[in-house]
């Protein structure tokens, strides 16, 4: 069953007119293709509580997983905070920065991110539309959402997790 949020279209489209009028219509429309591939791209379903199971806080859409993926041999990777939160998301981020991570899977410090993050896939869109996914991204209200940091294989989790289990 897909849980669908009703007042989410409506918020979207008045952030839109607000934006419109401040940053201009060219801005607006930026950011409104960069909600459009977020959504198709389905980065909530990763990176909004509750989403992995069913129940997405949408008041805290994209501001991360309270739930981890384990993937065997690597550890327990929890989907970060994307919205433009200084301390625990993207605020300190460039766009440029959030580009490279979607491109080339490299986080501003050098880290790879994550396995289960499908940046190769997202790293064939092209220029104009991690552009324009970056520039949503950056346009986020910030959610203060600190999310667990990820576990190694041979550590205790300590939040809930989904795990791959391979045959044999």
């Amino acid at each position: 069953m897909k849980l669908r949020n009703v007042a989410a279209p409506a918020c979207v489209a008045l952030f839109s007119l607000v934006l419109a009028g401040t940053a201009g219509a060219e801005d607006a429309a930026r950011i409104e293709r960069g909600r459009y591939l977020a959504t198709i791209m389905d980065c909530g379903g990763c990176h909004t509580p509750g989403a992995l199971k069913g129940e997405p806080d949408m008041a805290r859409a994209l501001a991360g997983s309270d739930i981890g993926f384990e993937i065997p041999g690597l550890g327990i990777f929890y989907p970060p905070n994307l919205t433009a939160d200084e301390a625990t998301g993207l605020g300190s981020w460039s766009k440029e920065d959030i580009v490279a991570a979607l491109r080339e899977g490299v986080r501003p410090d050098g880290r790879e991110l994550a396995p289960a993050m499908p940046w190769r896939a997202y790293g064939n869109a092209s220029d104009d539309d991690l552009d324009a996914l970056a520039t949503y991204l950056r346009a986020l209200q910030p959610v203060e959402n600190r999310v667990p940091a990820p576990v190694g294989p041979s550590e205790k989790a300590i939040a809930p997790y989904l795990t791959v289990k391979f045959p044999g």
